[in-house]
């Protein structure tokens, strides 16, 4: 009894390369621009509080994002341009653009988990406020706003790890143009010679009048 072998239809095989292009295209889109949104919101927020003593009596202090450190929203505009700049590269330099996103990503990561805990923002101001300079801020706590631009990082991480596995399958912005320049030429159309406006027509269409 002979069995048939079904064989694996064209389109299909080339379906799978195609669909996990598109998909990891609008997940990493979807993580880079909401990671870096959300850094940049976190860095905006309060990230510490405390009192200082001032002429016998205590002073609320505030610290947000940007007063702590300034590197997660820097770290996230520069993800934010990285995840623009995939679609404009191609080969080597999509791989240097995915690695600088995922750079980005890793340094909100860091960057926000050391500041989580820092204090020397308030002491900067509680000393400023008392006119003391060894002054220190007292009662100090931490918001959890560190650990969403962590979050935001973390989007933004996972997007440029996305790049780098994916990007190869990605559109770039001057494909149109490349695939117009591989098409072949039309056959240039006779020019009467006795015509004069046919041959500057034809020399300005980039053929050749006299059909050699």
């Amino acid at each position: 009894m002979d069995y048939v072998t079904a064989a694996p239809h064209p389109r299909t095989e080339a379906a799978g390369p195609a669909g996990s292009g598109r998909r990891s295209l609008a997940v990493a889109l979807l993580c880079g621009a909401l990671g870096a949104a959300v850094a940049l919101l976190a860095t905006r927020q309060r990230w510490a509080e405390g009192t200082a003593t001032v002429a016998g009596g205590t002073f609320p202090l505030t610290a947000k994002g940007s007063d702590v450190t300034g590197v997660p929203a820097a770290l996230a505009i520069v993800g934010l341009a990285a995840l623009v700049a995939v679609f404009a590269v191609r080969r080597a330099g999509r791989l240097l653009v995915a690695g600088l996103l995922a750079l980005s990503g890793a340094g909100i990561v860091a960057a926000s988990l050391l500041a989580a805990s820092d204090s020397s923002a308030l002491d900067e101001k509680a000393a400023q406020a008392s006119g003391d300079t060894s002054a220190t801020v007292a009662a100090l706590s931490h918001t959890g706003w560190p650990y969403v631009a962590v979050a935001g990082g973390a989007l933004i991480l996972l997007a440029g790890l996305l790049a780098l596995r994916f990007g190869n399958r990605w559109p770039a912005m001057s494909g149109r143009y490349e695939r117009g320049a591989d098409r072949p030429r039309r056959t240039a159309r006779p020019v009467d010679p006795e015509r004069p406006e046919e041959l500057w027509k034809a020399l300005d269409r980039g053929e050749d009048p006299t059909g050699s």
